[in-house]
Order: C-alpha cells, then structure tokens, then sequence
C-alpha cells in the first residue's frame, strides 16, 4: 500500500552536538522538489548542510538526493533508503545541519542521517493514495444542503465554491467512489449539470 503526506512534519535530534532538523513535505514532482530545497536553504540561511530525499510518482519509482558537500552517499543516500522503505510516494525530506564541532565519520553520518528522517517519519500523517477525480457540479440553491450532506458521505474534497446565478462546485473525488456519488446526484436531480475535469 503506497501512502501520501496528510501534512507537512518537522524533528530535530542532536548527535554530538550537530543539530540535524528533518523537515517532511509534500512534493508532487521534481521540479517541487527544487523548490522545497531552495525554500528550506532560505529558511536556514547559517546551516552547514541542507541535504534531501524525495520519492515521486503514483509507484514511488522517481527518487532525489543530495549530499551537499557531506562526503559522497554518507548524507543524501542513506536519507532515500529510509525514505523508500517507509512506503510513501510524493515526499520530500531535508535534513537541516548545524555542525557541532565534532566530526562524526562516515559511518556516523550514514546513522545520523538515516536517524534524523526516521525521527520525522514518526511524526508524518498520512493517507493511502488513492486515484482521484476532479469534477465540477452546477446545480440551483434548492439542492446545496442536500449535496453538502453527500459530500460529507463520500468525503469528497471541495477545491471551490463559486455562488451566482447557480451554484457551481469544483471538487476532487477519490475514483472507487465516483460511480455512487454521481448515482445519488442523479436521484437528487437528473438535470444537474456534472463535468469530469479529470
């Protein structure tokens, strides 16, 4: 069972005096990745290292590391073992360092490293990943308690509410339970009007 980030989740532990802070986040591509990396440099601007793992794609098949200067696989590969062992998919992971005065060998940093995203995957929530759908449903005012009661049955996602003429909903479904859904939409009232942005 591949799972995904509920939220974002952060811990620190202290290996001889280096400060290691392992922040957990969402990342649905690569090219997010990048960007978390930077936006983590920016935040800890004094940090010796900021080293990542990150695991991609709907079979966490697409992976990311990095040492950032700490010896050659003793940072960023030890990091992406961890990670690829925990079962989720879309997950970007950086260590933050704060060096200590103490070198701590290379089997040291492969423990410390390896240590600090177990410390954090302890902390993650997760979900199972799930093929989603994106709809869209326009429908009068009459129906709008009516289809928020189905929303809540099918734990549907609601992304917009646009209220003018009609009511328009933008949504995200999780794909096993759309053919229900739609189903009791159409009890509701055949004539609602139901996009599949998917």
């Amino acid at each position: 069972m591949i799972k995904v980030l509920l939220e974002n989740a952060e811990s620190e532990i202290i290996v001889k005096k280096s400060r290691f802070i392992a922040i957990a986040r969402y990342a649905g591509s690569l090219e997010e990745v990048k960007d978390i990396v930077k936006s983590v440099r920016d935040e800890h601007p004094k940090a010796n290292h900021v080293v990542h793992a990150a695991v991609i794609g709907k079979s966490g098949t697409l992976y990311s590391s990095s040492d950032d200067k700490e010896p050659k696989n003793t940072a960023g590969r030890p990091a992406l073992e961890v990670l690829k062992g925990s079962g989720i998919t879309n997950i970007t992971v950086c260590i933050v360092r704060y060096f200590g005065g103490t070198l701590l060998g290379t089997g040291g940093l492969v423990k410390a490293y390896g240590d600090a995203v177990k410390s954090v995957l302890e902390k993650v929530r997760t979900e199972e990943l799930k093929e989603k759908e994106r709809m869209v449903l326009n429908f009068t005012y009459e129906y709008y308690t009516l289809l928020k009661r189905l929303f809540d049955k099918f734990s549907v996602k609601v992304d917009n509410e646009d209220f003018s003429t009609d009511i328009k909903i933008s949504f995200t479904i999780d794909k096993d339970k759309m053919d229900d859904f739609l189903k009791e939409v159409r009890e509701t009232d055949p004539y609602i009007n139901v996009i599949n942005e998917s």
